[in-house]
């Protein structure tokens, strides 16, 4: 919320991503930033790989979106990650509206 609240909406979602980066670390919570993820198909890795915004204390996705509204596609695609990850919690957060949107996801 401290990023939303000092940055606003209206740029893009690399500037959010950076905010939060330097605000985590402020805050001394653990992340790992754009980690590598590799996805499975009938137990054998993929060449493919996907790479969530964050994960937070080694356990919670965070994705980043800066949209005019969430769909059905950005929570499919945050139940897809973290089926792929194998974690259970992840955050979706919209830096898009003139207040933050989130959602919680347990999987």
């Amino acid at each position: 919320m401290e990023v939303h609240r000092e940055l606003g909406p209206g740029f893009l979602e690399a500037v959010y991503q950076a905010a939060m980066e330097m605000e985590l670390a402020l805050r001394d919570i653990p992340f790992r930033s754009q980690p590598q993820v590799t996805v499975q198909y009938k137990g054998r890795d993929l060449d493919k790989v996907y790479q969530p915004d964050l994960i937070c204390f080694g356990e919670i996705i965070v994705e980043i979106k800066a949209l005019s509204s969430l769909s059905g596609t950005e929570e499919a695609q945050m139940i897809n990650y973290l089926r792929a990850a194998g974690l259970k919690v992840g955050v979706l957060l919209n830096f898009g509206r003139p207040s933050l949107q989130y959602r919680r996801f347990v999987y």
